[in-house]
């Protein structure tokens, strides 16, 4: 049976839309929990398919996250197989940094539904389905592109929303995985963030009932189409 292992850094920012297409494709999946379950090597090896998801923490904070150190060194020896590896926000950022790219805190917040502009390589790309479609966005950090990445996508507070190596490697900086019925459980995760930002979590409830299922069906074909090159 082919293996799917994704590495889940907070409870609430799971494989989403993604868990239902994995099965009909009679793909396994399981979680290891960043932070309380060992990332070495070897685990992060194994899976035919690796899913790094989101989180509230940057990839530089080592000193407060300590395990960052070995999930980074990890996915370093990963990418260096040239086996299938997803990253997706915080998964992306930790992607840039293991292959040397700079991660650092962007010029603004960006937190919402709002498009993408691609890139002739993003047109060409997996991630075409998301011309003019408005995804999920919620992250602070920026990051560089890794040595050999594609560009795909950007906006205009963030260069580099989405990133490819190959067929096998595809980097995403905000979220198409996310289904609108499951914003809740994020704006309550994030609700401090929310907060200090000046966003109010009705607004973000009313993109989702403006966006939420043509993002979703767009982020299908964009990972159906993914899979089909990363695990032929």
């Amino acid at each position: 049976m082919t293996r799917c292992l994704a590495i889940r850094h907070v409870a609430f920012e799971d494989t989403g839309l993604l868990t239902p297409i994995l099965a009909a494709r009679g793909i396994d999946l399981n979680y290891v929990e960043a932070g309380v379950d060992p990332l070495g090597t070897e685990k992060l090896l194994q899976p035919d398919l690796l899913v790094v998801l989101g989180g509230p923490i940057g990839v530089y904070e080592t000193g407060a996250y300590p395990f960052l150190v070995e999930e980074i060194a990890s996915l370093r020896a990963r990418l260096d197989t040239g086996r299938p590896t997803l990253g997706i926000c915080l998964g992306a950022q930790l992607i840039a940094a293991a292959l040397g790219a700079r991660v650092a805190a962007g010029p603004a917040k960006e937190i919402g539904y709002a498009p993408l502009m691609l890139t002739e390589e993003g047109q060409r790309s997996a991630i075409a389905p998301l011309e003019d479609v408005a995804v999920l966005h919620w992250h602070g950090d920026n990051l560089e592109l890794p040595p050999g990445a594609e560009r795909l996508a950007s906006t205009k507070s963030c260069p580099n929303q989405a990133f490819a190596i190959g067929k096998h490697v595809l980097g995403l900086q905000f979220h198409i995985e996310t289904p609108p019925q499951a914003l809740e459980r994020w704006v309550i995760g994030h609700a401090c963030e929310l907060a200090q930002a000046g966003i109010d979590p009705g607004a973000l409830r009313a993109q989702a009932a403006r966006h939420g299922a043509s993002t979703a069906a767009a982020g299908r074909r964009v990972l159906e189409e993914w899979l089909d090159g990363a695990l032929p």
